[in-house]
């Protein structure tokens, strides 16, 4: 069981981090959400998957023995509220950007920046 689940994690982060290099912008921001997700199982992941008994330690005990761990759960928790809230930002962004510039290509995008003054912004590589 272990082992599909790292596998699905991999082909999910796998999978969002092509997208996530790809020239389209609404790929880039699916990729985006993708590798979030990814990350978040990760995480929660970490904290046992398979166990059925309740975060309490036992009198006498120091430590937690076969129960999930709470703490990946509530991390996993806040970082699905902020990667939802960056994905909405970043398609608001992307529509804007679309309406002003026509061009969904990032390459297209990156031609359309100001020049480059005194080493604020890389040259753009002329490719032939």
């Amino acid at each position: 069981m272990i082992w599909a689940v790292a596998l699905a994690l991999a082909a999910v982060i796998a999978a969002g981090t092509y997208l996530a290099s790809s020239r389209d912008l609404l790929r880039c921001l699916i990729g985006l959400a993708l590798v979030g997700n990814g990350i978040n199982l990760l995480v929660f992941a970490s904290g046992r998957l398979l166990s059925q008994m309740p975060p309490f330690v036992a009198s006498g005990a120091q430590q937690l023995a076969v129960a999930a761990n709470p703490l990946p759960q509530a991390l996993v928790l806040t970082a699905i509220v902020i990667s939802f809230v960056l994905l909405c930002f970043s398609l608001v962004l992307a529509i804007r950007l679309l309406q002003t510039a026509g061009s969904a290509d990032t390459a297209k995008l990156r031609a359309a920046e100001p020049v480059a003054v005194e080493g604020s912004k890389p040259a753009l590589e002329e490719t032939a």
